[in-house]
Order: structure tokens, then C-alpha cells, then sequence
């Protein structure tokens, strides 16, 4: 049941395949937060934030890191390439972004991706959309026991015993030094903030459908993206988060290869990427694009107990004359009517629609519900029905002010 009253915690978790705007959201919503703390995943996402005249991709820096005054954690959950975050610390303080020990935390048992993991990624290939960045082969090492914990990275003396034979000890050796002042008991740091009512968030990585055990497997990244990720991933009891929130797009996305029921193909597939600007902001990898799947959706709601969800990606529909919503898939056996992540049943479905007008109105510079046109407005009020969660917060571009809030309950 959703909540009734103002949070001091929200996890905020992606509905999809990934790229749901989770950046923008989270960046929003740290204006009222003291911590940001993500959970999972590596520098394979790429959360975006366009702010104070800046547009700045976020790799593996909590996305709270624009805001003043914030404590930004990266939690035990994740796998740390020390290469890549330092280069991001370094941009970001190019662009006049402060990053020190004050406002930024390394959990002590995350896992350091070393370059064979790199190199393992790379021969795999890509056919399940890798990012070859190492983060499956740096999982696989933390499952079979035999991975490399920050604490341990950042000891001279473990890191030498195990690999100062290594081509690679001399020049991660001095990365080691360089973190070292982040490496922190961050799961002790996050609960006393949560039992002093701090406000924080979960952010996740990835979406609900790359969950290692979730989502659509093989297609699937290595980590928990879940809700269920946020207590493995930073420490901290089920009993403690407050709120969950889910970002999902207007529209559906993924990259590389899988099942995709309401893939939309043509033009106007071909202008939804193009308006939507749907590349990677990692990879830069063009995004599949699919009609708005009801299905997906109530999934989402179910394994995550999503209390309110931010819609992203409003405005891309203006000038989209008819929108469609799955409802139910079509196969051999009969209708479908629920999710499901067997690949051998949805890469036979057939997605069963119900389609509504569009509208032709700038909604850019929206500044609330009531002004959105009204088949706008209609279009949000089905995907509440259908998946039976408000709407709290609704994005009409991807700068912060183009942020409409809804629900304010749900918020800080």
C-alpha cells in the first residue's frame, strides 16, 4: 500500500531495462537529502544530469554530487574501477565540482575491478549487451571468493602479497594511495544516518529487468538492481527503507540483444529515438525503443513494491498523433496477462494494445499537472490504473527545472 506521509528515505530504483532517468531524479529529489548512497552495479551506468549550465554523465559518483552539502557513498554492493573514478573525480573538479573525503565515501568491502577482469569482458564479447568494463568478470570473482575488497586494495602489504607480481601493481599501487582517504565503514555511516532521520537515497543502478535474478536472463547485468539490493548492497535492515520509488521512461528502452514485446519499428520508432536522444550514455549504443508495456510495469511494482513512480520523457511523445500501452501479450498458449521472465514464452509474445490520441502542445516548460494537455493528462491517468501506483513526479526535459511534481507525499 502507498504511503501517506513525507519519507525520511527513498530508494529509487529503475522499472526497465536501464536508462529510465534515474540521474535526473535523484539529482532532483538531493536537494532535500543529506546522504546519496547507491547500492550496485559498476562504471556501467551512466546517470546524466543537466544542471547549473552543466551537462555531466555519472559513472560510478552517486548522483547527488551536484548538490552542496551532501554525502555522497558508494556501498559494498558495487565493483570499483580505481582508474575510472579517479578520471571522474578529476573531471568533475575540472567543472567545479568538489569531491573530497567530506562528500564522498568508499565502502571498505566494495570490490576493485583489476585489469584482467577488463580483458576477460572484452573476450566475451557483446551479445548480451556487455559494457566491457569488467564488472561481470569482478562479480564472478566476488561469488567464487577469490575478489579484492577496497580495504585490502588500499593495504600495501595485501595487495603487494597477491598481486605485486602483476604488469599492472606499480600504477594501481599509486590508485590505491590516491583512495585510500575514501575508503570507509560505510554501512555504519549510512545506519547512523538513518537513525538520526537523515534524509537519504537509495539510488539504484541499472533496472529492475538487468537483475541478476529478476530480470530478463542471459540479458541481464551482474548485480541486485532491485529493491531487494538496497540492504545487500549498502548494509542496512529491509526495516529501515521507507519509500520506494520508480522511475520508468513514457516510452520503453533497452540495448543490445533480448526479447522486446512492444519494440516499435519505422518511422515512428526512428523519431522517438531521434527526439529522445536514445544513445547510451555509457556506451553510446543506440537504445531499442518499444510502446509504453503495462505488463513490465505492474512486474516492477510487484518485485520492487514501488510506493509512487517519476515518469521520465513526457514531452518526447508531442507531435506522436496515436500512443499505444500493452495491456496483455498474445501467444500459442493463450492471453498473458502478467510479466514474465521466461525467454522461451516472451520471445514468442505478441503485445495486445490499447491506444490513445496524442497531443501536439509543447509541454517543455510545463510547470505543473494542470497545465499538461488534457490526452496528456489521460495518458498518465491509464498508466496509474493499469499499474495501480501514483505518479509522483513527471519529467518534461532532461535540465532539473523540467521536473513536474504531482504527489508531493512521496517526496522529502
Amino acid at each position: 500500500m502507498a504511503k501517506q506521509y513525507s519519507p525520511s528515505n527513498i530508494a529509487v530504483i529503475g522499472m526497465e531495462w536501464g536508462d529510465e532517468g534515474k540521474g535526473k531524479i535523484i539529482d532532483f529529489l538531493a536537494e532535500g537529502a543529506d546522504v546519496v548512497a547507491r547500492f550496485n552495479g559498476g562504471n556501467n551506468a551512466g546517470h546524466t544530469i543537466e544542471a547549473e549550465d552543466k551537462k555531466i554523465v555519472l559513472h560510478l559518483i552517486p548522483s547527488g554530487v551536484m548538490r552542496k552539502n551532501k554525502l555522497n557513498v558508494v556501498g559494498n554492493g558495487l565493483v570499483v574501477d580505481p582508474k575510472v573514478l579517479l578520471q571522474e573525480i578529476k573531471f568533475l573538479e575540472k567543472n567545479k565540482i568538489k569531491v573530497s573525503p567530506e562528500n564522498f565515501v568508499i565502502s571498505e568491502n566494495a570490490h576493485i575491478i583489476l585489469p584482467h577482469h577488463i580483458e576477460e569482458d572484452k573476450k566475451a564479447g557483446g551479445k548480451i549487451g556487455t559494457t566491457a568494463r569488467g564488472i561481470g568478470p569482478a562479480y564472478t570473482d566476488k561469488a567464487a571468493r577469490i575478489g579484492l575488497k577496497a580495504y585490502e586494495f588500499i593495504d600495501e602489504n595485501i595487495f603487494k602479497k597477491r598481486f605485486g607480481n602483476g604488469e599492472f601493481y606499480q600504477e594501481y599501487k599509486n590508485y590505491a594511495e590516491a583512495l585510500k582517504p575514501y575508503v570507509n565503514d560505510t554501512a555504519t555511516i549510512i545506519n547512523y544516518a538513518i537513525d538520526r532521520n537523515k534524509k537519504v537515497i537509495f539510488e539504484g543502478a541499472q533496472g529492475t529487468l538487468l537483475d541478476i535474478d529478476h530480470g530478463t536472463y542471459p540479458f541481464v547485468t551482474s548485480s541486485s538492481c532491485t529493491a531487494g539490493g538496497v540492504c545487500t548492497g549498502l548494509g542496512i535492515s529491509p526495516k529501515k527503507v521507507q519509500s520506494i520509488m520508480g522511475v520508468c521512461k513514457a516510452y520503453k528502452t533497452r540495448v543490445g540483444m533480448g526479447p522486446f514485446p512492444t519494440e516499435i519499428t519505422g518511422a515512428v520508432g526512428e523519431k522517438i529515438q531521434k527526439i529522445g536522444k536514445e544513445f547510451g550514455a555509457t556506451t553510446g549504443r543506440q537504445r531499442r525503443v518499444g510502446w509504453f508495456d503495462a505488463l513490465v510495469g505492474k512486474y516492477a511494482v510487484m518485485v520492487n513494491g514501488v510506493d509512487s513512480i517519476a515518469l521520465t520523457k513526457l514531452d518526447v511523445f508531442t507531435t506522436v498523433d496515436k500512443l499505444k500501452i500493452c495491456v496483455a501479450y498474445k501467444h500459442k498458449s493463450g492471453i498473458i496477462k502478467n510479466f514474465t521472465t521466461n525467454m522461451k514464452i516472451l520471445q514468442d509474445c505478441q503485445p495486445v494494445y490499447e491506444e490513445l490520441d496524442g497531443w501536439w502542445d509543447d509541454i517543455t516548460k510545463v510547470k505543473s499537472y494542470d497545465k499538461l494537455p488534457n490526452n496528456a493528462k489521460k495518458y498518465l491517468r491509464r498508466i496509474e490504473e493499469l499499474l495501480k501506483v501514483p505518479i509522483s513526479i513527471v519529467s518534461v526535459g532532461p535540465k532539473r527545472e523540467q521536473t513536474i511534481v504531482t504527489r508531493n507525499e512521496f517526496l522529502f
